[in-house]
């Protein structure tokens, strides 16, 4: 599952790649926690098992998607 997350005053995005596994509500719920200030960072563990943190207050959005047919590559539709 890929993660894009768009944080205050940084030019680009962070992009995370979590195990397929993650559960899709419970990710939502911790998101939802982090944006609405419950949560003071954000914690994600990325398929390699990597740590990534990013302080809630930092937030722009978050874009929550499947790793499966999510880019394609080359020209035309």
């Amino acid at each position: 599952m890929d993660v894009r997350i768009g944080v205050t005053q940084a030019p680009r995005e962070l992009n995370v790649e979590l195990p397929d596994d993650t559960d899709p509500v419970e990710l939502a719920k911790q998101v939802e926690a982090a944006m609405t200030g419950a949560l003071d960072v954000l914690w994600l563990t990325d398929k390699k098992g990597r740590k990534v943190g990013v302080t809630s207050a930092k937030l722009a959005y978050i874009e929550i998607g499947t790793a499966e047919g999510a880019r394609k590559l080359g020209f035309g539709s």
